[in-house]
């Protein structure tokens, strides 16, 4: 396997996409069918938040018991449960909705993991930014179109919902079990699991070790942001003069493949700490938000342009700190540490949908995402004042 572009990986990037193509009509579906059984926000935000919270919670482990008993037995597992998840959707309400979204999050917790691993421990370290990114890109892949066909779905009157998430669980469950891993790749991981990782001991290195600390508190406010996004613009676009929730995520999802893909050598592959960069990615998270709050007096011109400058600082920000941290983690248990990292990725989404809900009950979307605008100012502060602490 040589290469980010190369042929083994690229069945991987197949693979991702699949997998994560009924997310990105669930996304829309899930909100607007919530709210025509009479959820709240507060229910839709935590309905919506499960997935990612059980991934959160499942990260750290996922790394270790992959180790122990190999990828290829763990995916097939996996694939099973999240066909599964797909089409219990299709014959429950709100409460099969909510276990649904926990058995999706199990899989992708194991999912997710075993392939970013896979290609961070395969590449050569130049290639490590760019094969992150690639992965990042195929997961986005399916926002462009999946949104439209879920507003397609939704107007139609659902008759083709149990066809979609039906064929969707049996393609990426073939596809799956057709995927294969070399001997030695297998071989290795089963040695590293042999070395003892302390899990426990692990989860204290989120305040610690100081690299992982700065890029978890980073992830987890500007996922924050993005889970907000995610969850209430579906509802929030309704609202809005000439605002369409499903351009909007086409526009934002196709923003992010085009980023990563043009700007992926671009993403810092040293594992240096990178201030400026970072500092501009936050910039553009903040002024996205806030054109997004601003929509709604100054118009649908600003709703798109914040969709636009979400997707580039959401396209740089998840590869720029996860690259980072696969250079600058102790070697023997890397992998649960970066589990964890990417718990706090899936935690803030989570409480994006969990936390901004209620906000938007008391008081107005616009309102809930001018906060979502000063978190993303806090962030900038944050990442400042580390850049004077390492000047210094």
């Amino acid at each position: 396997m040589v290469g980010a572009l190369s042929w083994p990986f690229m069945k991987l990037y197949v693979l991702v996409l699949l997998y994560f193509s009924a997310n990105s009509i669930l996304n829309v579906l899930i909100p607007l069918q919530g709210e025509t059984l009479g959820a709240s926000n507060t229910e839709i935000g935590i309905i919506m938040g499960a997935y990612l919270f059980t991934t959160m919670f499942f990260r750290p482990w996922a790394g270790y018991i992959i180790q122990k008993h190999g990828p290829i037995k763990v995916l097939r597992i996996i694939l099973f449960i999240n066909g599964f998840a797909l089409i219990l959707y299709t014959i429950t309400g709100l409460g099969g909705y909510l276990l649904a979204r926990m058995l999706q999050g199990v899989s992708t917790a194991f999912f997710s993991m075993a392939l970013q691993i896979g290609i961070i421990d395969a590449l050569p370290e130049k290639d490590r930014s760019q094969g992150i990114s690639l992965y990042s890109l195929f997961s986005y892949i399916p926002g462009i179109v999946g949104p439209l066909l879920a507003l397609g779905i939704w107007q139609g009157g659902m008759e083709y919902f149990p066809i979609v998430m039906i064929a969707m669980a049996i393609s990426t469950g073939v596809f799956g079990y057709s995927t294969k891993m070399n001997k030695a790749e297998a071989q290795d991981m089963t040695k590293e699991a042999k070395q003892g990782i302390n899990m426990f001991h692990s989860f204290g290195q989120i305040v610690k070790n100081q690299h992982l600390f700065k890029c978890s508190v980073l992830m987890l406010v500007c996922s924050i942001v993005f889970g907000a996004i995610t969850v209430f613009v579906p509802l929030y676009a309704a609202q809005l003069k000439n605002g369409n929730a499903g351009i909007y995520l086409m526009l934002m999802a196709g923003t992010v493949v085009l980023s990563r893909f043009t700007l992926r050598k671009r993403i810092p592959s040293d594992g240096k700490w990178h201030s400026p960069f970072i500092m501009g990615t936050i910039l553009l998270l903040t002024m996205g938000v806030q054109c997004v709050s601003y929509s709604l007096t100054g118009g649908a011109v600003f709703f798109y342009l914040g969709a636009i400058l979400l997707g580039i600082a959401q396209a740089l920000l998840y590869p720029t700190l996860t690259t980072y941290l696969s250079f600058v983690l102790p070697q023997m248990n890397r992998n649960v540490l970066l589990g964890l990292f990417i718990a706090m990725a899936d935690l803030g989404v989570s409480l994006g949908g969990i936390i901004m809900g209620p906000v938007a009950d008391i008081f107005s979307y616009s309102t809930m995402y001018q906060l979502c605008a000063i978190l993303g100012v806090a962030m900038f502060l944050f990442v400042f004042k580390r850049r004077e602490v390492y000047s210094s």
